[in-house]
């Protein structure tokens, strides 16, 4: 599917770990598909992550000890563009639900449940499990046309 098709209707993207890890680090086989998504991001999309992005991104970078990398991805997901939804109560009952309908990993039941409270059209993972989540449009980067 074509990026632009891909996003046709999307105000509130969710955004998965593998995409923001894409994009601020240059994976050399996935930045094309993620950049023209990013550049939405900065016109008509609104962004929206979680603790756990946040989290999962910033553990290659301690573990390397790189603190310009580190900086570059809490820069990117605090940004005031970037809608940081915490979770909750609430959000914690919706995980379960959603791991126990789909046998979702608990981070990946979180990050759906949170792209649903916060009124997500769409989830850009790269995570091909996900898709069998039917709340939310799916969007595989390694399924996507750049075009």
């Amino acid at each position: 599917m074509k990026i632009s098709d891909a996003l046709t209707g999307v105000s509130r993207l969710f955004l998965d770990t593998a995409p923001v890890i894409y994009f601020i680090e240059r994976n050399p086989r996935f930045v094309n598909f993620v950049d023209p998504i990013f550049e939405r991001l900065e016109t008509d999309i609104t962004a929206v992550v979680s603790p756990v992005t946040l989290s999962e991104c910033l553990v290659g970078p301690l573990r390397l000890g790189l603190a310009d990398l580190e900086k570059a991805f809490i820069d990117m997901l605090q940004q005031d563009e970037v809608v940081f939804v915490e979770i909750d109560a609430a959000i914690a009952r919706e995980a379960a639900i959603m791991r126990l309908r789909y046998n979702l990993q608990l981070p990946d039941a979180l990050q759906v449940a949170v792209a649903l409270a916060s009124g997500c059209e769409a989830f850009l993972t790269n995570d091909q499990a996900l898709k069998r989540v039917v709340e939310l449009r799916i969007l595989v980067v390694g399924e996507l046309e750049v075009g």
